[in-house]
């Protein structure tokens, strides 16, 4: 397969914009009775069985009347809009782990399950255990009230379930990455090339148990004509701390704020307030995500609490070479690395839909 860099605007359902989608709803796709008494008798044999998340697999807890459903989400991430919001789910009558198994098999059916820190745990957690603001060099983003920039996360596919929203604010918002290209190809079609040259991310700002304090990427992948976007400018703009890595260049600054800028214009992205249940799939390869600034609630039983999976897809999506976060693992592939962690316990969904909480402090 050849590499292209032709610089023409990306068509198809990929480019939305959030103002067009805002009141047309089709993104939305609420799960009928019979789908959730699958999600629901089919989560709690697997809270029963407790497996190990690390060594379970989708024929282990088959889901035959979702299949078609998942197979539609699947469709949505890679050949759609790029994302899917799933609605339906009572979990004001789920534990935490019920609600856990049902987000981990549907994962599980979608792709293969990567971790997502040096612990290895592969549910992650979106919840303020932190009092830091994003200014702080040691605040996690997953662990602070802070709103977020737009950005990719270190995988083909992202998956958020809400537990419980936030007393105020906390929307989820999306923007369609090849939206975004398109405009600045109309714009400064001089700057444009710079997007599909490598750009130093920083990664112990993701992850403080990082091997590495960087990693490189293009921001734009155009191969065999098919359109990917990896970006988040405040680890790029970070990577810049550290004397080791090589210093931007006017230019790269330059399309860099741009592409902040046509981000955050009106009607650019889309805007979902979570509710209890719902489900968020993202391709990270067409829409970037962030999240507004929230108010939580006091109790900590109440907290905004969001899980996170990141997946591993088999979708045959072509992509230039060392595209993303490619210096994550897969569960598959990072078998032998794992086993080293059999202790720390998170690898049951009963214990791994409890955050850390010593971590973000």
């Amino acid at each position: 397969m050849t590499v292209t860099t032709d610089l023409s605007p990306v068509t198809g359902p990929a480019a939305w914009r959030g103002d067009q989608l805002q009141n047309e709803k089709s993104w939305i796709y609420q799960l009928n009775e019979a789908e959730i008494a699958e999600l629901e008798a089919v989560g709690r044999k697997f809270v029963e069985d407790d497996p190990d998340l690390r060594r379970v697999t989708r024929d282990d807890y088959p889901l035959p009347v979702c299949a078609q459903a998942i197979e539609q989400w699947a469709n949505d991430m890679d050949r759609g809009r790029g994302f899917v919001l799933i609605r339906g789910l009572k979990t004001e009558l789920y534990s935490d782990a019920l609600s856990g198994a049902i987000f981990y098999l549907t994962g599980l059916h979608l792709g293969v399950p990567m971790k997502q820190n040096e612990m290895a745990d592969l549910i992650d957690h979106v919840i303020a255990t932190s009092t830091k603001t994003m200014d702080d060099p040691s605040a996690l983003s997953s662990r602070v009230a802070d709103k977020l920039v737009f950005h990719s996360d270190s995988s083909d596919a992202v998956a958020l379930f809400c537990l419980r929203p936030a007393k105020e604010g906390g929307a989820s918002s999306l923007v369609s990455g090849a939206q975004i290209y398109n405009e600045i190809l109309q714009r400064r079609p001089d700057l444009a090339p710079l997007l599909h040259e490598p750009f130093y991310f920083d990664w112990y700002k993701q992850d403080h148990d990082a091997p590495a304090k960087t990693y490189t990427s293009p921001i734009v992948s155009l191969k065999d004509g098919v359109f990917s976007m990896y970006a988040g400018s405040t680890y790029i703009f970070t990577a810049q701390d550290y004397p080791e890595t090589p210093r931007l260049t006017p230019q790269q600054i330059e399309v860099v704020k741009l592409f902040d800028e046509i981000t955050y214009e009106p009607g650019m992205a889309l805007d979902m307030d979570f509710q209890p249940g719902d489900i968020q799939w993202v391709s990270n390869y067409a829409a970037l995500h962030s999240r507004t600034a929230f108010i939580d609630w006091p109790q900590y039983g109440r907290k905004r609490h969001l899980l996170r999976l990141w997946l591993k897809r088999d979708s045959d999506r072509p992509l230039v070479d060392k595209f993303g976060k490619h210096v994550v693992k897969s569960r598959e592939e990072d078998r032998e690395d794992t086993s080293g962690v059999e202790d720390v316990g998170q690898f049951s969904v009963k214990t791994a839909v409890v955050p850390r909480m010593d971590w973000g402090l």
